[in-house]
């Protein structure tokens, strides 16, 4: 029988691997050791505050997903934030302040979430939410970035809070990238990789999936030039279509079935890079991990959300706590109703079962 994938488990053991092989590779630098020594106590910490929560019957995911800005310098071809206007060019009110951002890190170290995955827009666009993030070392904030913001201020930060991980965004190779994100920009996010790997610092890779670039993206041939600069992550996000005309290069059972396997060699040949596909690896897991299941989103004015492609809510954390939050009537429904575990075509079961969302927003 084949053994299930459990993702909890895999980012939460594969993170401490990781940070174990840092530890000996950077045992000439102490400060740097001490700090990696550190947190890999707090992510057991906070393993074992989820699990007793759990005994009480209160779920705590391990992760969050935070849009910390709707703002973007750049206008990628078929960007969902821009499609569903949670990135936009126009000027912005009622998003959370560096303040709030702050008590909303705070209690998430108090429950054991472990990770907490800053999005935009551009995150790097708010500077004094990424220095707040740095502060908190028992979390390891993911920072999804398209990278051309990162200057010489980002990697002296970046040094100091070794719990921030620039996530850069890429497409594949360079026709695929600028294709995607514009001109320049593949060879800007290599320059990127270059000087985190130059300077130390740990980073990985967000890829966005489709039919076009699936076979490149998971070869040894792409994942050995990530693998040689330093990379320790990389993040398949399947391509969720904006339009009827992008259907045609989103993924279907095929190309799943492909990128499943893909996985499994992958991760057995690069033992130090965590790999991690969505929603491929939810759907292993036994379901959507969305709604609190594994995961939730927040928005950029507070909005408790299922996952950033189910942009509705009912509650808003400049109202309730973060733990009063993760039980959000809207949440609690969508668990109860098993919406999370129904079948689906595309590569999000609630973007796909948008109906669904609305009407129990309704009820």
């Amino acid at each position: 029988m084949e053994k299930k994938f459990n993702l909890e488990n895999y980012l939460s053991y594969g993170v401490q691997n990781i940070v174990k092989g840092i530890i000996k590779s950077t045992l000439s630098n102490p400060k740097e050791s001490l700090f990696m020594a550190k947190y890999s106590i707090a992510s057991k910490n906070a393993i074992k505050l989820r699990a007793e929560a759990d005994k009480i019957g209160e779920h705590v995911p391990p992760f969050l997903i935070a849009s910390i800005t709707s703002k973007c310098n750049l206008h990628c071809k078929g960007c969902y934030a821009r499609h569903v206007n949670s990135c936009t060019d126009e000027k912005t009110v009622n998003q959370l302040t560096d303040e709030d951002w702050r008590r909303v890190f705070y209690e998430a170290k108090d429950i054991g979430v472990g990770f907490i995955l800053l999005l935009g827009g551009e995150p790097l666009m708010r500077p004094n939410v990424i220095k707040i993030a740095g502060e908190i070392e028992d979390i390891l904030f993911p920072i999804f970035t398209n990278g051309t913001m990162i200057d010489e201020k980002y990697i002296k930060l970046f040094q100091k809070y070794r719990n921030l991980i620039p996530i850069f965004s890429i497409e594949g190779n360079e026709s695929n990238t600028d294709k995607r994100r514009g001109t320049g920009i593949y060879s800007e996010i290599i320059k990127k990789m270059n000087e985190a790997y130059e300077n130390k610092i740990i980073y990985g890779a967000s890829i966005t999936v489709t039919k076009e670039n699936i076979e490149e993206v998971t070869s040894e041939k792409f994942l050995d030039k990530l693998y040689s600069r330093g990379c320790k992550s990389v993040i398949y996000v399947e391509y969720v279509p904006v339009s009827e005309k992008e259907k045609k290069i989103a993924l279907e059972g095929k190309e799943r079935e492909f990128l499943k396997d893909k996985l499994v060699e992958l991760r057995y040949k690069y033992e130090d890079i965590l790999f991690i596909s969505f929603p491929g690896d939810e759907k292993s897991s036994g379901g959507c991990l969305a709604a609190g299941r594994g995961f939730f989103h927040i928005n950029f004015n507070g909005g408790v959300e299922p996952c950033p492609f189910s942009p509705y809510s009912d509650t808003n954390l400049k109202d309730l706590s973060l733990k009063e939050a993760m039980n959000s009537p809207l949440f609690r429904k969508l668990r109860k109703d098993n919406v999370l575990m129904e079948e689906h075509s595309g590569g999000c079961v609630l973007f796909e079962k948008e109906d669904i969302v609305q009407s129990l927003l309704q009820k």
